[in-house]
């Protein structure tokens, strides 16, 4: 089993910045991928960005540019780096952590960018 506990969600004006983190503790293995995903009011939840365990990146269209996904595997913890951010990219944000076909979710943090 794998918990994943995320921080740093809030309220923040059209072009602010916030940063996710997500702590993940419990059964962590080496060749995981650490990811967001989000999903705003009527929507279906949507993949943000993800990270491997060892380091390689990707990053939805949508979020190009703007946001920037890094992790410390240390600490097991993936950040979320958002800048520039627009109204439409409110929404619950979850963190994600895949191995081996199991996939666990963090219970979500609002981003609400509004002025």
């Amino acid at each position: 089993q794998v918990q994943l506990v995320e921080s740093g969600g809030g309220l923040v004006q059209p072009g602010g910045s916030l940063r996710l983190s997500c702590a993940a503790s419990g059964s962590i293995f080496r060749g995981d991928v650490m990811g967001w995903y989000r999903q705003a009011p009527g929507k279906q939840r949507e993949w943000v960005a993800d990270i491997t365990s060892g380091g390689s990146t990707n990053n939805a269209d949508s979020v190009k540019g703007r946001f920037t996904i890094s992790r410390d595997n240390a600490k097991n913890t993936v950040y979320l780096q958002m800048n520039s951010l627009k109204p439409e990219d409110t929404a619950v944000y979850y963190c994600n952590y895949r191995i081996m076909g199991f996939n666990y979710w963090g219970q979500g943090t609002q981003v609400t960018v509004s002025s």
